[in-house]
């Protein structure tokens, strides 16, 4: 297994690389889908609340692999999409869905009375929410959000089903010319798992930040 992972230094290092800004562009805007749909999700607007109730439903109801596979073949046939772009879209709009029912929760989670003593106090309900709830839901946010953003990490392996070389696709690769799938698959998860423990500890130091604001505040 040694010698697997010395003769692939050249691919896989690479390919964690391209795995790790495969997830940050998808976490990215997904988080910014998440927060549009978190916020149709609380409107009083039946349209706007049916629109992001259905996107839920949808995504939610459905595999990775098929989401991937619609917009990839599906889409991507009217429009043309990189494999990479294609990857990171349909892991954004995938997360969109679990990251705004988390941003949902933790608006909600605010009581509503910051809402009315700011509104008292002249604010618009759009610049009540920017400075007062959303700081606080974000802070409430930030572990559930630390959570969706390692699953985020390991789905996105799946975009090697449809040709992308990123790491799992790499160890499929590596695998088939070797013929010593198990340890390749191994070694593969060793990366993983580097990946994993790097966004553990960043999102503990960003967790730990965020409780000494709220201390001095």
């Amino acid at each position: 297994m040694l010698d697997i992972f010395i003769n692939t230094l050249d691919v896989f290092p690479s390919a964690a690389l391209l795995t790790l800004q495969l997830t940050l562009t998808s976490l990215l805007i997904g988080s910014m889908i998440g927060l549009i749909i978190a916020f149709f999700r609380i409107s009083s607007n039946k349209l706007l609340n049916y629109i992001a109730t259905v996107y839920i439903g949808l995504i939610r109801g459905t595999p990775l692999i098929v989401q991937i596979a619609i917009l990839y073949f599906g889409i991507a046939s009217v429009v043309t999409f990189s494999q990479f772009w294609a990857g990171a879209l349909a892991l954004a709009i995938h997360n969109g869905a679990y990251i705004a029912e988390i941003f949902r929760g933790a608006i909600q989670s605010i009581d509503r009375g910051q809402m009315e003593a700011a509104r008292s106090l002249g604010m618009s309900y759009r610049l009540a929410m920017r400075r007062i709830i959303l700081p606080q839901a974000f802070k409430f946010s930030i572990p559930p959000l630390g959570n969706q953003f390692i699953i985020g990490l390991k789905d996105s392996s799946l975009v090697a089903y449809v040709g992308m070389a990123e790491l799992w696709g790499s160890g499929l690769s590596e695998a088939a010319s070797n013929y010593r799938q198990l340890e390749s698959y191994i070694v593969v998860g060793f990366y993983y798992l580097a990946l994993v423990m790097l966004f553990s500890f960043l999102l503990k130091k960003l967790e730990k930040r965020m409780s000494l604001d709220s201390k001095i505040v």
